[in-house]
């Protein structure tokens, strides 16, 4: 006797379409970006220039001829000032020559004036005072003149008289020169201080 096999029931396959995840309508569309803060220090446009009148521009040329005329100027002093340093460089080269020359001089001044050696150093003697008065260069120290620290160098002490009072210049060591205004070099004079007084005598002591 042949058994009837019993029929199982089916098993419903999951097709692929349902192991699909299940889609929102919203996902299916793309994000707009967030929108950024603008940083606090962000630059703004700036503003239309405004335009400029004639008065303007006439203002603007006024100063810069007045910053033209001041540069130029500045040039001016600078260099003068440069020319100046470099002269008196070269004059004070030259003050120890000449005066070597005017000691010479001196020595030979018990020469008749008739004579030929005397009339040269003479002639020399007048050109170089007339190259230093057009340079500008001018002596400090003349004797009987009140001492001046600024412009002078005191190197020694003289009793002061009528002639040569206290604080004056008794005599001229080495002379000194000015060069527009300013100390070329330094004299060194000897000064009239009043002579120290002596103390009076003591009387001695009595033997009684």
């Amino acid at each position: 006797m042949v058994r009837a096999r019993r029929q199982r029931p089916r098993q419903r396959l999951i097709g692929d379409s349902a192991l699909r995840p299940i889609l929102m309508a919203d996902d299916t569309s793309e994000t707009p970006p967030a929108s950024r803060p603008e940083p606090e220090g962000a630059s703004k446009p700036p503003a239309e220039a405004k335009a400029e009148t004639p008065a303007d521009w006439a203002t603007r040329y006024k100063y810069l001829l007045a910053d033209f005329d001041n540069f130029r100027r500045r040039v001016e002093r600078d260099r003068e000032s440069i020319s100046r340093q470099a002269r008196a460089g070269m004059l004070r080269e030259l003050l120890p020559i000449i005066e070597a020359f005017r000691v010479a001089r001196e020595s030979l001044s018990h020469l008749p004036a008739s004579d030929p050696m005397r009339k040269g150093l003479d002639l020399l003697d007048h050109e170089w005072t007339t190259f230093l008065k057009h340079e500008g260069v001018e002596p400090i120290a003349i004797v009987g003149r009140p001492f001046r620290a600024e412009e002078a160098e005191a190197v020694g002490e003289s009793p002061a008289d009528a002639k040569q009072p206290d604080g004056s210049i008794a005599e001229v060591v080495q002379q000194g020169y000015r060069f527009f205004g300013g100390v070329l070099r330094p004299a060194k004079v000897i000064v009239a201080r009043p002579s120290p007084k002596e103390p009076a005598p003591s009387e001695p002591p009595s033997l009684e």
